[in-house]
């Protein structure tokens, strides 16, 4: 069976993809330079495909920046030392990035003849983002079997979310038992120069709270 998998080069997508593999699915990773200002991930997602042996691996450029709207997108600072309690969206979202992402992956998915998509979100240890929601996926995966030839001529998509039920600290506690190394991964949305986290953006607090809860050391922060 054949699955393609959103590869961000993070800790959750590494683990979705690690998941799926391990329920014999052959993984194919897309990887997305939308223009993201902490475009170290990409050399992450590098970095994981090797370590879970992906049978291809395809980069494709969608220059979000054009449209703006994120600071991740843009050269709006990103949010440092955010109470993550708050229920606002913070401006780290990209708009429609989900979406877009998932439309890209189907495409492929197409093409490949694979009628499954893997993406890391979850809908606990997160940063309110309303495309990382169980409605939403389950919204896309009835667009995907009603806007595509497979969809339509009998095939059934399917979009996996091993991790949308899981806290961080369980997202690395399953990783850890399969085994991978988060050595390679990168989180935070705005990284120094030399790529180091800066531990203060949501994604590096996510981060440090699913590592501390899970009783491990981060390995990124042990070099």
């Amino acid at each position: 069976m054949r699955a393609v998998v959103l590869l961000s080069g993070g800790l959750d997508s590494y683990t979705a993809a690690a998941i799926v593999k391990a329920q014999r699915f052959s993984l194919f990773a897309l990887t997305l330079h939308y223009g993201q200002r902490h475009a170290r991930e990409v050399e992450a997602a590098r970095d994981v495909a090797r370590a879970l042996g992906i049978e291809r691996h395809l980069e494709l450029e969608v220059d979000l920046r054009a449209i703006g709207g994120s600071s991740l997108t843009s050269n709006v600072p990103v949010p440092r030392d955010r109470n993550l309690d708050e229920s606002d969206i913070p401006s780290t979202y990209v708009p429609a990035r989900n979406t877009i992402f998932l439309s890209l992956a189907l495409g492929w998915a197409e093409v490949l003849g694979a009628h499954d998509i893997v993406v890391g979100v979850n809908a606990l240890d997160y940063s309110g983002y309303p495309d990382c929601r169980p409605e939403f996926i389950s919204a896309f995966e009835r667009l995907a079997n009603l806007g595509t030839r497979a969809g339509v001529e009998g095939g059934r998509y399917r979009v996996r979310t091993p991790l949308i039920a899981l806290g961080k600290a369980d997202i690395i506690r399953r990783g850890l038992e399969l085994g991978l190394d988060y050595g390679l991964t990168h989180s935070c949305y705005d990284p120094s120069a030399d790529g180091r986290p800066c531990a203060a953006c949501d994604s590096c607090m996510l981060r440090a709270k699913g590592f501390r809860e899970a009783g491990v050391p981060d390995p990124l922060l042990l070099r």
